[in-house]
C-alpha cells in the first residue's frame, strides 16, 4: 500500500460510518437477491405445470438475465466479475479505487445475473461495493491517499463479512488474502467497519449463521489421516478448477465473432437449460449446500453428477462477464465434493467415523483453501456459516493439506490469476 499517514483517529470514525452504509447496501443486496431467487423458483414451478416446451422458460430467463447483466457491466469499467482482484490491485498501488458508479452496476448487474440463475457468488458485488464506499468516504473526508486506500481495503472486507454474515472471516480476508500483512491500523479500521456493517445488515437479514447444521460430534484424532488425504485430494481438485476457469476465460476472449453481450446470452441459455433439468444444478449454490448440510446427501451417482456439472458451469458462468463472485458456488462445490468422498469411502472408513455432513463441511473449507489459497479465511468462514466449531481440528488438517498440495503443484491462487488478466488502466 502507498505510504499511509500515521496516527489520527478520524479514519476509525469514517470507517464506522461507512461500514454502516456497507451493511445497508450489502444487506439490501442480499435481501433483493433472496426475493429474486424466490421469483425464479416460482417461475420454474409454473413452467413445470404448464404444457408444451417448459424448458424454454428457464432458458429464456437466464439467457436474458445474463445478457442484460453483461450489458450493464460493459458500461462501467471493471464492473464485470468478482471485484476482489480489483481491491487487491488498489492495495498494491496498481490502480486507483473505483468511483461510486461501480455501486449501481454491481448491485443491478449482480442481482439480475444471480437472480436469473447463473452460478455466481454474492460476495463479489458486496466486496467491490464495500470497497468503493470506503474509498468515497475517505475522499469526502479529505483524507490522504494512504487512508483512502486503507478504507477501500477495510470496507471491502466488511462487504465480505456482510455477504456471509461472517465478521471474523471478513477481517481475516483483508489480512490474509488482500493485504497479506497484519498491521494495527489496518486491523483496527477493518474491525470497526466490519462491526457496524454486519450489525446494520443483521437488522435487515436477521441473526444467526447462514446454514442451520445439526450438532456435529468431535471426530476421533485417529481419523486425522483421513482428513489429511481428503485435503490433499481437494488440493488437486482446486488446481484443476482454477485451470478450467482460466481456460474458459481465455476461450471466450478468443471468440471475437460474438460480442460480449451475445456471448453472455449464449452462456445464460446453457445454464438455463441446466436450471430446467434440476434447479440445484444452477444458481449460487446456497440451496444445494443447505440441503447437503441439513438433510444429508443424495446417492453417490447424483452427487457425482452435481460435481461434474457445477465444476464446469461455475467457471462458465463467470466467463459470461457479468457482475458476480466465485465464493458461493465454490462453497457449494466443496460441500458436494466432501459428501461424495464420504459416499465413496464409507465402506472402508473405520467404525465411529463422522458422517457425510462432517465431510461436506470439511470439503467446503478445503476447496476454498485450495482455490483461493487463504486457508485460515476459508476455515473461519465455514465455521461462522455453519457453527461447526467441533470440526476445527479436521478443518485445520484438511486446509493445510489442500493448500500445500495446490502450492506444490504450482497452481497460482485464483485472484492472482484474475488480477494479472485485468486491463492495465
Amino acid at each position: 500500500m502507498p505510504g499511509a499517514r500515521r496516527g489520527g483517529a478520524a479514519v476509525y470514525v469514517v470507517a464506522a460510518v461507512a461500514g454502516g452504509l456497507v451493511g445497508l447496501v450489502g444487506g439490501g443486496f442480499r435481501w433483493c437477491l433472496a426475493r429474486a431467487e424466490e421469483l425464479r423458483g416460482s417461475l420454474l414451478a409454473h413452467s413445470a405445470e404448464t404444457g408444451g416446451p417448459d424448458w424454454l422458460i428457464p432458458v429464456a430467463l437466464t439467457a436474458t438475465g445474463a445478457a442484460v447483466a453483461c450489458a450493464i457491466a460493459q458500461r462501467v469499467p471493471l464492473a464485470a466479475g468478482s471485484g476482489i482482484q480489483d481491491v487487491e490491485a488498489v492495495w498494491r498501488g496498481e490502480r486507483a479505487p473505483r468511483s461510486l458508479w461501480i455501486l449501481p452496476a454491481k448491485f443491478a448487474g449482480g442481482l439480475i445475473a444471480m437472480g436469473s440463475g447463473l452460478l455466481l457468488g454474492r460476495e463479489g458485488p458486496t466486496v467491490h461495493m464495500g470497497a468503493a464506499i470506503g474509498a468515497a468516504a475517505g475522499r469526502r473526508s479529505r483524507m490522504g491517499d494512504g487512508d483512502v486506500t486503507l478504507l477501500h481495503t477495510s470496507l471491502g472486507g466488511a462487504g465480505l463479512a456482510v455477504a456471509f454474515t461472517a465478521p471474523l472471516a471478513g477481517i481475516l480476508f483483508v489480512c490474509e488474502e488482500v493485504a497479506r500483512t497484519v498491521r494495527t491500523r489496518l486491523v483496527l479500521t477493518t474491525l470497526i467497519g466490519t462491526a457496524t456493517a454486519v450489525g446494520i445488515a443483521q437488522l435487515l437479514l436477521g441473526r444467526g449463521p447462514d446454514f442451520r447444521v445439526p450438532e456435529v460430534p468431535v471426530p476421533s484424532i485417529a481419523l486425522l489421516p483421513v482428513f489429511l488425504l481428503l485435503g490433499a485430494a481437494t488440493g488437486v481438485l482446486g488446481v484443476a478448477y482454477n485451470r478450467v476457469l482460466l481456460g474458459l476465460l481465455e476461450f471466450c476472449d478468443r471468440v471475437e465473432r460474438i460480442g460480449p453481450v451475445a456471448r453472455a446470452g449464449v452462456i445464460g441459455a446453457v445454464v438455463g437449460l441446466l436450471l430446467g433439468i434440476d434447479p440445484l444444478l444452477a444458481g449460487g449454490g446456497d440451496q444445494l449446500t443447505g440441503r447437503l448440510l441439513l438433510d444429508g446427501p443424495p446417492v453417490v451417482p447424483v452427487l457425482a453428477a452435481y460435481l461434474a456439472v457445477r465444476f464446469v458451469a461455475g467457471p462458465l458462468s463467470y466467463a459470461a462477464g457479468t457482475p458476480g463472485g466465485l465464493f458461493a458456488p465454490l462453497l457449494a462445490l466443496g460441500a458436494v465434493w466432501g459428501a461424495l468422498v464420504h459416499g465413496l469411502a464409507s465402506p472402508v472408513l473405520p467404525g465411529g467415523s463422522p458422517g457425510a455432513v462432517s465431510f461436506a463441511i470439511v470439503g467446503t473449507a478445503a476447496l476454498f483453501a485450495a482455490v483461493v489459497r487463504a486457508p485460515v479465511t476459508g476455515l473461519v468462514l465455514i465455521v461462522e456459516m455453519t457453527g461447526a466449531a467441533s470440526l476445527l481440528v479436521p478443518l485445520l488438517t484438511a486446509c493445510f493439506a489442500a493448500t500445500l498440495t495446490a502450492d506444490r503443484m504450482g497452481g497460482p491462487p485464483v485472484y492472482e490469476t484474475l488480477r494479472m488478466r485485468m486491463p492495465r488502466t
